[in-house]
């Protein structure tokens, strides 16, 4: 039997992180790539369609200049019938060849494209002339051009952040421990205890970047297995616990009792709720609340959310809330948590959102699929 050829592919790794995957507006949209192996013969055509129509062309312009030539030499004699033959083949080849290059001037603008994108000019755009096909050549150079540049510029970004990100927890190790070695400070237990706390900062900036790069290779391993909401959200509570108690903040979980198994790797989601409990903590004030709880969601999937009275987000914070390294001013995090998160869950074929009120707190739910039976 055909499989299903409507089924929407996989996410590539290079598919741009702030565009829905599969995108929007039907099947129409996800085909793209079905659309394009047909282009491959269609451009095909025009460019052998375009050699003959040149063959062609060409023969008929020697066909009539021979005409032209003889007729001209028939009825007019002297210089004057020279002159009006050279004239006529002068018009006629002008005309050819301004017919030739508004054809071949939209390849010649390709090739140059290519060439300065090659060279590392990724702002390079073509127009958008010629016949259709060349037309549509255009558009989708353009369109990877534009992905290229797009996927630079979160290079070149990413790097800086990441940089600005390590160099902080190293500069105090460093100060600390010069301080110690030149005797400012002491080597004591209270001392010490700053440069493990930097340390242990800078550990989970490693392992954060480490998981980045995994994801946006699309090289994340998941060890899938059935596994009880329950279980993740014990598991939650149980860790953050203590650091709830401390802060002076309440703890809650609940479990719809018809929420079934997940199928996860347990270690990525656990993961993905000390992301969101480790945010919500950090801008919760003391007496606040934050809320665990697990429901069945749309069909194959479970819902689970995180739900905290702290301060909420200012609707601009709160529409980059998921990319990397996007903080408030007052955030001691990486910027890093709930960008991992996202792609966790998309790597399990889940969604993911976020839904903030300055003064009000903030509510993230995501899904993830059910167990097969």
């Amino acid at each position: 039997m055909r499989s299903d050829s409507r089924r929407p592919p996989r996410r590539p790794p290079w598919w741009p992180e702030d565009e829905q995957w599969p995108p929007a507006g039907g099947p129409g949209r996800w085909m793209w790539h079905g659309r394009h192996r047909k282009t491959g013969p269609r451009i095909g055509c025009f460019i052998v369609g375009f050699l003959l129509f040149a063959g062609l062309v060409g023969a008929l312009a020697l066909w009539v200049l021979t005409t032209v030539i003889g007729a001209i030499a028939d009825t007019t004699d002297g210089p004057l019938g020279v002159a009006v033959a050279i004239v006529a083949v002068v018009l006629f080849a002008v005309l050819v060849a301004s017919i030739v290059r508004r054809v071949a001037a939209p390849a010649e603008d390709l090739v140059e494209a290519a060439e300065r994108i090659e060279a590392g000019d990724l702002s390079v755009r073509v127009r958008e002339r010629g016949p259709r096909e060349t037309r549509s050549l255009a558009r989708a150079f353009n369109a990877m051009a534009a992905r290229l540049q797009a996927t630079e510029d979160r290079r070149r970004s990413f790097l800086a952040d990441a940089t600005h990100e390590l160099r902080t927890p190293l500069t105090v190790i460093r100060g600390r421990t010069e301080a110690m070695i030149d005797g400012v400070y002491a080597a004591d237990p209270e001392h010490l205890a700053v440069i493990l706390d930097e340390t242990r900062t800078l550990e989970r900036l490693v392992e954060d970047l480490r998981t980045v790069a995994l994801l946006e290779a699309g090289a994340l391993a998941l060890d899938r297995e059935p596994i009880g909401p329950a279980t993740l959200l014990g598991d939650a509570v149980t860790a953050f616990r203590t650091q709830a108690d401390t802060a002076g903040i309440e703890l809650r979980s609940s479990i719809a009792e018809d929420a079934p198994l997940v199928d996860v790797d347990p270690v990525r989601i656990r993961g993905v709720l000390a992301n969101l409990l480790s945010n919500a903590l950090r801008h919760t004030p003391r007496d606040g609340t934050i809320n665990l709880a697990v429901a069945a969601g749309p069909p194959g999937l479970v819902t689970f959310k995180v739900v905290d009275t702290g301060a909420g987000m200012t609707p601009e914070l709160a529409a980059v809330a998921f990319d990397r390294f996007a903080k408030g001013a007052a955030s001691g995090g990486s910027g890093l948590g709930l960008a991992i998160a996202r792609d966790l869950v998309r790597a399990h074929g889940g969604t993911i959102s976020l839904r903030s009120e300055v003064g009000r707190g903030t509510t993230v739910t995501f899904t993830v699929p059910i167990a097969s039976p």
